[in-house]
């Protein structure tokens, strides 16, 4: 563990009035990991030689793709400009800034009295800046305006902060100017934290409280959970209770993150830090959950979080079907770090043993993914993302469909499917194309606003099954990357929705099945019958390969018979000894042909069902 420097103050119980909570929001690659890296320096609390980029992103795709996935907490200590006397304790908590770990910001913002909302002052407000500020609102935090990239030539940091205070409702001049990387203005911003951002409030002589809004699994230790004191206080080697599952544990550790783990002997009201109880099972510490003291403890919980809905859903198999305990114990592992992780066993006929996982969007699957196979050393194998239906029968009877094997037989009398509410940012002059965009994918405008002469907000109704595989590319390709996207689920509607069944040699391949509207049916048969042609090597008798609804069969491609030269022998002689051959050849088809199955090999199944095409288009999806 690198040395903490000898100026950080001890963390023992720090007066409320000095505590300062707050956390930085802002859209993807707008500099949030940047800055927090400046106030790290700023404050003493990371030394000059063991500083690196990125200082509080720990996760290798973190560090390699340049995103934050995992919110983190730090503690920092600082002595304010205009009263140099007084150390405060700043509690920061650096944010995902992904549409997709909306989740993640949500609970980060439940656990602060004030926040810094970063905006790029070379590319402006875009999207998820919009959506995080009004969650902000939503937990009336209080908000500071930060234009970051002050120091870049394309900056027009006038312009912006015209645009953030029209928004936020205060004056251009109240809008901060920094640069993060040269970290001019950042002790400005500092103070600003102290001046502005009020102490937390809480009862210090009440039974204790605290919200845990994190938590993370450590091989060594166990599960270690980060909590915000709200009242009273936690001390070491007490025993503590959980108030939703009722388990008690002896705190065996506690203290803050500067920003490495820093023991000490207890929390107080507003403190933010971590406690370690050597529980191995990761469900005893749930995300929302209030932690009490067992003895004299508290009788009423803390209001929790929202459960997120899963957005998409994805099959994950191991391409080894003995790795089965290992990706669940894996998943275990993934879910205490990442909340918003739902699963449940499945079975394919052709994958064999399974899960089904919920996830909150392309990016999410992706990052899970990959945390699967580098983290875990799994193999697996992801099939094609798909939103959950839900199909009533004209008997009455209801069926929820997460995948489309589900779908069930029968008459339908109507399919639902989810819906989003779109919100796209994009220069004016690309109105036209993303207008056209989205009325091609069963868009209905709600309405569209020019926050400035260039800058237009356009409002969409969209299907979420639209989305999810490559909307978010054409709408880069089509705006020359300028367009920011965000999203939020508003409920569902009524579709004409199919389901288009793969039949091969006349059997039905379960796991080929898809859910479709009625007017692109036929475009995805025939694009899905003309690729497993290509990849299912030639049997020794011809074989069909149909894609149908219900019994309508609407594309068709043959895989052609091998066939031996039997007329390799014949050199000369009457014509009707190579009749006898061929008439014999294909009387053995013929038989052949009724009894003959075919063997799909592993490949063409990866190959059709895996979403590396589709999800792909999550990768640098903001």
């Amino acid at each position: 563990m690198p040395a903490i420097p000898s100026h950080v103050p001890e963390p023992s119980r720090t007066d409320p009035a000095l505590i300062r909570n707050f956390c930085i929001i802002a859209h993807i690659d707008h500099g949030k990991s940047t800055l927090a890296d400046r106030m790290l320096q700023l404050t003493g609390v990371v030394e000059q030689r063991q500083m690196r980029a990125q200082y509080l992103d720990r996760m290798d795709i973190e560090r390699e793709r340049g995103i934050t996935i995992k919110s983190q907490a730090v503690r920092l200590p600082w002595a304010p400009s205009h009263d140099k006397s007084k150390t405060h304790i700043l509690n920061m908590i650096d944010t995902p800034g992904h549409v997709d770990f909306t989740y993640e910001v949500s609970r980060s913002l439940a656990a602060c009295e004030g926040t810094i909302l970063l905006v790029d002052a070379a590319q402006g407000i875009e999207a998820q800046t919009l959506a995080n500020l009004y969650l902000a609102m939503e937990n009336d935090l209080t908000i500071i305006p930060v234009l970051n990239k002050i120091d870049l030539p394309a900056a027009q940091p006038e312009k912006f902060a015209e645009e953030l205070a029209h928004l936020i409702g205060c004056e251009p001049d109240d809008v901060l100017k920094v640069s993060a990387k040269t970290g001019l203005g950042v002790e400005a911003l500092l103070d600003k934290v102290v001046e502005q951002v009020p102490a937390p409030v809480g009862v210090k002589d009440a039974p204790a409280r605290a919200m845990i809004f994190d938590s993370v699994y450590d091989s060594y230790r166990g599960v270690v959970t980060y909590v915000r004191v709200i009242d009273g206080q936690l001390n070491k080697r007490e025993r503590i209770r959980m108030m939703s599952t009722g388990a008690t544990h002896e705190l065996l550790e506690i203290g803050t993150n500067s920003p490495e783990m820093l023991s000490s002997d207890g929390l107080g009201v507003g403190e933010v830090g971590y406690l370690i109880t050597g529980v191995k099972d990761v469900r005893q510490s749930k995300v929302g959950d209030t932690v009490t003291s067992q003895h004299k403890g508290a009788q009423e919980a803390l209001g929790g979080y929202k459960d997120p809905k899963p957005m998409v859903f994805s099959g994950l198999y191991p391409l080894d079907g003995s790795d089965y305990p290992e990706l669940r114990e894996a998943l275990d592992k993934l879910q205490l770090n990442d909340a918003a992780l739902v699963y449940e066993p499945e079975t394919s006929a052709a994958l064999g043993f399974g899960f089904r996982v919920g996830f909150l969007g392309l990016l999410h699957l992706d990052v899970i993914r990959e945390r699967l196979e580098r983290e875990f050393g799994l193999d697996l194998i992801a099939t094609a993302p798909n939103v959950v239906y839900r199909v009533l029968m004209e008997d009455g009877s209801e069926h929820t469909v997460t995948n489309p094997s589900e779908f069930p037989e029968g008459k339908i009398s109507e399919v639902y499917e989810p819906v989003v509410r779109a919100t796209i940012l994009a220069p004016s002059e690309f109105t036209g194309s993303i207008m056209e965009l989205c009325q091609t994918r069963r868009g209905v405008l709600l309405g569209m606003d020019y926050l400035s002469e260039e800058r237009v907000e356009i409002r969409y109704t969209l299907p979420l099954a639209e989305i999810v595989f490559d909307f978010f590319d054409q709408l880069k390709s089509k705006t020359r990357g300028y367009a920011s996207l965000d999203y939020e689920p508003t409920g569902e509607q009524t579709s004409s929705l199919v389901k288009v069944d793969i039949l091969l040699h006349g059997d039905k391949v379960d796991a080929f099945s898809a859910i479709t509207h009625k007017d692109q049916a036929y475009a995805y048969g025939v694009r899905l019958v003309a690729k497993l042609k290509e990849l299912i090597p030639r049997q020794a008798f011809e074989v069909p390969v149909q894609a149908a609804i219900g019994s309508r069969v609407i594309a068709r491609e043959t895989i052609r018979a091998i066939r031996k030269d039997v007329l390799a022998k014949c050199y000369g002689g009457d014509i009707s000894r190579k009749r006898k051959l061929l008439e014999k050849q294909k009387e053995g088809k013929k038989r052949m042909k009724m009894v003959g199955s075919v063997e799909v090999p592993q490949e063409a199944f990866i190959a059709v069902l895996s979403s590396d095409d589709s999800a792909g288009s999550g990768k640098g999806k903001k």
